[in-house]
């Protein structure tokens, strides 16, 4: 899976070593995929921690032929890797942009083809995208995340008719504000672009949520473990919110 250092990532790849897989852990910080990787290894599972640009096509191929060197065919991709940018849409950069779109769609997309194969050959896989409800509704300051998590289901839809008869799903969950760095980052940004105080800044996060906090890590874990499983088979193409009840489509 990609992203797999910390906040969400890693409480899925923890979930899934809970639940009897070996893992293979891709993010660029090489500090806390050793941790996570330790921590599979210490539930009894193997484990590999690579640390991988997903917006270079040859690295992910290269990490995907280590993956499949070492713990077999990839029966299951987690695709988690993503930037969060705010920023005004006029100043939204040529370099903001194509990094966003390259890290949250792009990368998606090269982990996707390099692993399908495998999920071919065995009639059965799971594909799971970390989107956003910025998948499914606008926000301001975001236009280049937005369309990258709009992208991102785009892709996730369309492959997936592609795959229905062989086996294989492929689904979107849709968090809202997770209790992560992301969401503390927005908190600080809040705090130095309106002078708010943090508890005000933090509160304006919980707000978006008709049950007034944050969505936990584990929470979004227990989705994609669902997801992943034999039980999900007949749940495909979708765009799974978990916001608490904001977003209703």
């Amino acid at each position: 899976m990609t992203g797999g250092g910390r906040g969400i990532g890693r409480s899925v790849a923890l979930a899934l070593a809970q639940r009897g897989a070996d893992v293979a852990v891709m993010a660029r910080s090489a500090a806390e995929l050793s941790e996570v990787a330790e921590a599979i290894q210490g539930m009894g599972r193997r484990a590999l921690a690579l640390s991988v640009d997903v917006a270079d096509p040859a690295a992910v191929s290269a990490a995907v032929a280590r993956v499949k060197a070492e713990l077999g065919p990839v029966l299951v991709l987690v695709n988690n890797a993503g930037v969060a940018p705010s920023v005004k849409f006029q100043e939204t950069t040529d370099d903001l942009w194509h990094r966003t779109m390259n890290i949250n769609v792009t990368g998606a997309f090269y982990l996707c083809r390099a692993v399908l194969p495998d999920m071919l050959a065995a009639k059965w896989g799971r594909v799971i995208n970390v989107a956003s409800t910025a998948a499914k509704i606008g926000f301001m300051y975001s236009a280049a995340y937005v369309a990258s998590k709009h992208a991102l289901l785009g892709l996730t839809r369309a492959l997936s008719l592609e795959v229905a008869r062989r086996g294989v799903t492929v689904n979107a969950v849709c968090p809202g504000y997770v209790d992560t760095d992301i969401a503390r980052a927005a908190v600080d940004n809040i705090v130095a672009k309106t002078g708010r105080d943090t508890a005000g800044a933090r509160e304006a996060l919980t707000g978006t949520s008709p049950q007034g906090r944050l969505m936990s890590t584990q929470e979004i874990a227990e989705c994609v473990i669902y997801l992943s499983s034999e039980a999900a088979g007949g749940i495909n193409g979708q765009g799974i919110v978990i916001d608490g009840g904001g977003v209703q489509s």
